[in-house]
């Protein structure tokens, strides 16, 4: 729909003017017709956009997140267990829809729809918001006749998805403020106030104990080549995402992330649970075996993890179990080995992966509840060590000042 403004003379003569929501100009002259009032001029109205609109435009294309693929999925689902065609389906939701690269994308989708082209085919052609995991169960289901299934599986586990991160990134947000907050004081205190105290203690003439002399150098080297530590900084920054960026550096990146202390095993039993919701809702929908590990190797978002389970995929092509591929990796614990084997045994695998998946799920839960617990040590022992040497630092030579006087 467009916005026109139109002016028109009433039944009387009088003159009327005001805006009208329609698909075309003929549309809105129709409309007035009807009413009483005879056209005189119908203009398309050009919106102003608001400050935000245009700050959102200048930053370019947002991508989907997963909040908005999960409302997508269920409005979908929704549409298509009420017999609401694929194409007007996506024609509605796109109109309905508030981000400007979605809209785009379905109306993408809709007109490949309309030319012939299957929805999951339609789909592929949109990566960056699609991705492999849900192209391939979507196209599973048109095959099966059951796309309503597919959609509402898919829903289910993108909800998961998000909940995970928001739940780890809530998790994370509390330190990270801590020691953002501890690095801007260290450089407020190195840049103003230690060299306040090193003038007067210049002026005293005393002998300085060597935690004020570590103190004292640190500040005047922060003083003297801070604008060379900012450029430092930036490039440093500036370098380790261009080496994330390679193949190489991702990986290496992906598997340094599994090994950090605390918050290493949160990230790698929730990419594992990821894997294994995923890998149970591929193996539901019909997916080949060693079609859904070749497409969960790129929808853990783990590039170290994504290699292990190809490694697995490759036993599996080899005639190797699942098992004992999996065993092989040294990613699963006994338990989720066990639970492995005795779904291989009884043929059901997708059932037990979802066991597998509740299992790293719960996990990760009581360790998201327990993580601020677990880091608060570490955040009151770094504050300590910074205090004591800043207390040593500063107090022992104002209590060598006072003795001297005292003495005098």
């Amino acid at each position: 729909m467009t916005i026109y403004r139109y002016r028109g003379r009433g039944g009387r003569g009088d003159l009327v003017e005001g805006t009208i929501d329609a698909q075309s100009s003929e549309a809105v002259a129709r409309q007035l017709m009807n009413t009483g009032i005879t056209p005189v001029d119908i203009r398309e109205e050009r919106q102003q956009e608001d400050v935000m609109a245009s700050l959102r435009r200048l930053r370019g294309p947002v991508t989907p997140d997963l909040a908005e693929l999960v409302l997508l999925s269920r409005q979908m689902y929704t549409l298509t267990k009420a017999g609401v065609p694929i194409g007007q389906a996506l024609a509605g939701l796109a109109r309905s829809t508030r981000n400007p690269e979605l809209k785009l994308v379905l109306e993408n989708v809709k007109a490949s729809v309309e030319s012939g082209r299957e929805l999951s085919v339609a789909l592929a052609q949109h990566p960056n918001v699609f991705t492999s995991i849900y192209v391939n169960t979507i196209k599973i289901g048109e095959n099966t006749g059951r796309l309503e299934d597919v959609f509402l599986r898919l829903s289910e586990y993108l909800e998961r998805e998000r909940d995970t991160r928001a739940r780890i990134k809530a998790a994370l947000r509390y330190p990270s403020f801590v020691m953002i907050a501890i690095g801007i004081a260290i450089g407020i205190i190195n840049v103003m106030v230690i060299p306040q105290f090193a003038r007067i203690f210049e002026r005293a003439k005393v002998e300085l104990p060597l935690p004020t002399r570590m103190i004292v150098a640190t500040s005047d080297f922060f003083v003297a080549w801070w604008p060379l530590l900012a450029v430092m900084a930036v490039g440093g920054v500036l370098a380790f995402r261009a080496w994330r960026s390679t193949p190489e550096g991702t990986y290496q990146w992906d598997g340094i992330k599994l090994r950090l202390p605390i918050v290493g095993s949160i990230i790698y039993r929730a990419t594992l649970g990821r894997f294994a919701r995923g890998f149970a809702m591929a193996l539901a929908a019909g997916v080949p075996l060693a079609q859904a590990l070749s497409v969960m190797s790129q929808a853990v978002d783990n590039e170290f993890v994504g290699e292990r389970i190809r490694n697995i995929r490759s036993g599996i092509e080899r005639g190797d179990s699942l098992t004992r591929t999996a065993t092989a990796t040294g990613m699963f614990t006994p338990l989720v080995l066990q639970m492995l084997s005795v779904g291989e045994d009884a043929g059901a695998i997708d059932t037990l992966l979802v066991e597998v998946a509740e299992f790293y799920e719960r996990e990760v839960d009581y360790d998201i509840k327990n993580l601020s617990q677990a880091l608060e040590p570490i955040l009151i022992a770094v504050l300590a060590v910074f205090v004591l040497i800043f207390a040593l630092g500063v107090f022992l030579p104002l209590w060598d000042m006072a003795q001297v006087k005292l003495s005098a």
